[in-house]
């Protein structure tokens, strides 16, 4: 699992000081993208190198409590699949260290009471702000249609999922 710290600026906060919630969509983003630069490939050179871009296919959220301004974050992204031209995540937004979100939860993954059979073995943290299922589709940079994901990135999350 891959995570990358965010803290809630003013901007990030509607009237009341709760994160506005497309901006949680900001912050998964940024965590994506920082785990394709922990993994040595950035964006603009794939673009150059290989002729691709990601784009968000498919998006589910669910939006659990609220982060509020100046509360230190942590966003997990985890790849859940592997397609030929698409990554399936999961992802989290959680409670940070030690910061501005002291009293609004531990951040410790707990195990959820299931509601069907199917969900018995899934953990869940109980304390997210927010969780995503996200659904990338690798594109030809000039003709924006599905394309393979180029093989030195498939070796390198290969061990991934």
């Amino acid at each position: 699992m891959f995570v990358w710290p965010v803290r809630v600026y003013y901007e990030d906060t509607d009237s009341g000081g709760v994160v506005y919630h497309a901006n949680y969509l900001k912050f998964m983003e940024r965590a994506r993208t920082e785990w394709l630069r922990s993994l040595g490939f950035e964006q603009d050179a794939l673009i150059r190198h290989e002729g691709v871009i990601f784009a968000v296919h498919h998006m589910t959220l669910a939006f659990l409590r609220p982060a509020r301004f100046n509360d230190l974050l942590e966003v997990s992204v985890v790849l859940a699949e592997r397609g030929a031209a698409s990554l399936v995540f999961r992802q989290a937004v959680l409670p940070g260290g030690a910061g501005g979100d002291a009293g609004r939860g531990s951040g410790k993954m707990q195990e959820e009471k299931p509601e069907k059979k199917s969900e018995m073995k899934r953990k869940v943290p109980r304390a997210a702000f927010c969780e995503a299922r996200v659904r990338i589709a690798c594109l030809d940079a000039m003709t924006l249609r599905p394309r393979r994901i180029p093989q030195p990135l498939l070796r390198e999350i290969a061990s991934e999922c």
